[in-house]
């Protein structure tokens, strides 16, 4: 089955111009609720003579960042409608504030029909970031807010949008890869929150695949769909086993990028389809007749895969997607260490561990592998970072920097070289009530991962949104995506975009 992949129709265009000028339906505005009004909005209450600044004293606007007010048109000014959005106090604008404020007009403008919208917002400087960030930012949360994929079972919106996006300086080459970059990975956010947001029972392995399938055709990945047969060749008991308990439906899927222009070893993204599963006690999974199917592990490394080729990036990437379903027994949740994953013997054996030994297979650079693997880290770090493990002192300081640049942020917690195990970890009258232990199912997995450098991304936390109506957020999508952007940059003699790149404003 083939999917359309198709995005409402839309285009983010830098320009440098005079708002107060331009003719279009609804021009978007920052205000600050202390001092006087900077920029475009100073330029607009210039040109109507104060009569924005006499709205905004009337209160109407708020002090809280994130506020709105839509009003008509003022006299002298060519815009019909204005949105003026509230930026907080000039003293404490930041980072959060910036994409907070963005974040609120991507919402508005989802549910405004304005085909025609001019954003002034990258003109506030915040602390700290260029305008490219800014630029980069704000491209990534304005074309997250607009994109839809034509999911089975899923309409595509049909409708068309130009949003023009007002930069206070000439516009140069730098700003607009920035933006290219902020679209890419706005467009891979979306769509690991669409795949993400899929009811369980459409979430099977024959429908990650098509999934799959569907973007190697789009992109041109090579892909390889691992069954019993690969299984078997490769050492991966588990695997091996899962596969002939639920009759051939376990799968371990290869999409590979392999960029003509790209030198060196691969990066291995590995997407966890089954992590949500094992990191149930072993009292908790005999009461499920079938695996929790977890697609944020799986939509994360898709997405990000789909922007590096968004991007063009001169990089070599695998990505390594495991899925699968059916009766999960003791038996095979927690199989005789005889007969587990290839390493050090004593070795607790897991989907992922057997993940981690394929990788080395590819002789990579780096192997990172997002999972929400335990509770314990939603108990630790709530929503407002990922879990961050790692082997490596470079690839954690690199993951830990990206994810403070994108915003996507993580905590880096430690490995312990003891014997742990998820089941010696607490005592047995505490597992059903009591989540399953971070760092030592980190622990665990780092002894699969002796070949490389290599971190796991615990997103149990972050991937959703908290309360009862759980929505799929995208990330880490933003942190892999900067990941992969730095080491494009970084890679001797190859430029970030190679000619003819795939980059497009919109599509």
């Amino acid at each position: 089955m083939m999917f359309p992949w198709q995005r409402a129709s839309m285009e983010i265009i830098p320009a440098v111009g005079e708002a107060q000028k331009l003719g279009t339906e609804l021009l978007v505005l920052g205000a600050f609720c202390d001092g006087p009004l900077t920029g475009s909005a100073r330029a607009v209450n210039d040109r109507s003579a104060g009569r924005l600044a006499a709205k905004l004293a009337q209160g109407e606007l708020g002090e809280a960042v994130g506020a709105t007010l839509f009003t008509g048109r003022l006299p002298g000014v060519a815009a019909k409608r204005l949105l003026l959005v509230g930026l907080g106090r000039a003293e404490t604008f930041s980072d959060r504030a910036y994409r907070q404020a963005l974040a609120v007009v991507a919402r508005a403008l989802n549910d405004d029909p304005a085909a025609e919208v001019v954003v002034t917002l990258a003109e506030n400087e915040v602390p700290r970031r260029t305008l490219s960030w800014r630029m980069q930012q704000a491209g990534r949360i304005l074309a997250d807010s607009h994109y839809d994929f034509g999911l089975p079972d899923r309409s595509v919106r049909d409708e068309r949008r130009s949003i023009m996006l007002l930069v206070p300086q000439a516009l140069t080459s730098e700003l607009v890869v920035a933006l290219r970059q902020g679209v890419a990975i706005g467009e891979g956010v979306s769509f690991a929150k669409e795949l993400g947001n899929l009811p369980p029972d459409q979430c099977t392995p024959a429908f990650v695949t098509r999934t799959a399938e569907a973007m190697a055709r789009q992109f041109g990945f090579s892909i390889e769909i691992l069954g019993r047969r690969e299984f078997e060749n490769h050492g991966l008991a588990t695997f091996l086993a899962l596969e002939q308990v639920t009759g051939g439906d376990c799968r371990l899927i290869v999409l590979r990028s392999d960029h003509r222009m790209a030198t060196g070893r691969p990066i291995v993204l590995i997407g966890n389809g089954m992590a949500a599963l094992e990191a149930l006690p072993e009292q908790q999974q005999r009461l499920h007749r079938a695996p929790i199917r977890d697609m944020r592990g799986i939509g994360s490394v898709l997405g990000a895969m789909r922007t590096v080729e968004r991007l063009g990036l001169a990089l070599n990437v695998v990505g390594l997607i495991v899925a699968g379903q059916g009766e999960f027994s003791r038996g095979i949740g927690r199989r005789p260490r005889s007969a587990g994953n290839r390493g050090s013997t004593g070795l607790e054996p897991s989907l992922l561990g057997d993940v981690l030994c394929y990788a080395a297979h590819f002789s990579p650079s780096c192997v990172i592998d997002v999972a929400a693997l335990t509770r314990a880290c939603v108990v630790a770090l709530g929503s407002h970072v990922s879990g961050l493990f790692a082997n490596d002192e470079a690839l954690a300081s690199e993951l830990v920097n990206c994810g403070g640049v994108s915003g996507d942020r993580v905590w880096r917690l430690p490995l312990w070289d003891d014997e742990l195990s998820l089941t010696t970890v607490r005592g047995e009258a505490d597992q059903a009530e009591s989540p399953p232990d971070a760092i030592a199912a980190a622990s665990n997995l780092a002894r699969f991962a002796t070949a490389y450098p290599w971190a796991h991304l615990d997103i149990s936390g972050t991937a959703s949104t908290a309360g009862r109506m759980r929505r799929a957020t995208g990330r880490p999508v933003p942190l892999l995506a900067e990941f992969l952007i730095g080491r494009a940059r970084a890679a001797p003699g190859q430029p970030i975009f190679p000619p003819r790149s795939k980059t497009e404003l919109h599509s």
